[in-house]
């Protein structure tokens, strides 16, 4: 079984979130973006990694596998953002997102975080399951708090209560 281990983003792990999130993106889901058009995703340690916020990647041999990134947007509300797992790593069998979400969870308990939202698009169904079966609950784009980062891809919401 392989081992994977979740540990906090470093800029030298740029090229890997990279690697994993753009063919996710772009192959899997056809959705035309770049890493251009997600600036969030050259200055990780800024935009992330500040307040409450965090990010993290999921390493099998050295290599990123998975990523997940919370933003802080304010009154101890969140938005989670980034994750991904690349298709050889998915599954219940290893656990990798579950296990970077779980390293999430951890982080916005201890940092008393009381809301964490996500906006995702309607294409990525088994997120959707995901999400649901962690506690996530639906709801509508009206619902969202005004500092949450809509994404122009985003057309599915949920939320989760953490404290």
């Amino acid at each position: 079984m392989q081992k994977i281990i979740v540990a906090p983003y470093s800029d030298a792990d740029r090229q890997g979130v990279l690697d994993v999130i753009l063919p996710i993106q772009q192959q899997e889901f056809g959705i035309q973006i770049t890493a251009a058009d997600q600036p969030d995703l050259m200055q990780i340690s800024e935009f992330y990694q500040s307040g409450a916020g965090g990010f993290w990647v999921a390493r099998s041999n050295g290599n990123v596998v998975g990523t997940i990134g919370l933003k802080d947007i304010g009154a101890k509300q969140t938005a989670l953002r980034k994750m991904f797992v690349a298709a050889p790593f998915r599954g219940r069998e290893l656990g990798v997102a579950a296990t970077l979400l779980d390293e999430l969870l951890a982080h916005a308990r201890a940092k008393a975080v009381a809301e964490i939202f996500l906006g995702t698009t309607d294409k990525f169904l088994a997120a959707h399951r995901f999400y649901e079966k962690k506690g996530f609950r639906e709801l509508p784009m009206a619902e969202l708090p005004k500092a949450f980062p809509v994404m122009a891809v985003d057309s599915k919401f949920y939320a989760l209560r953490v404290a």
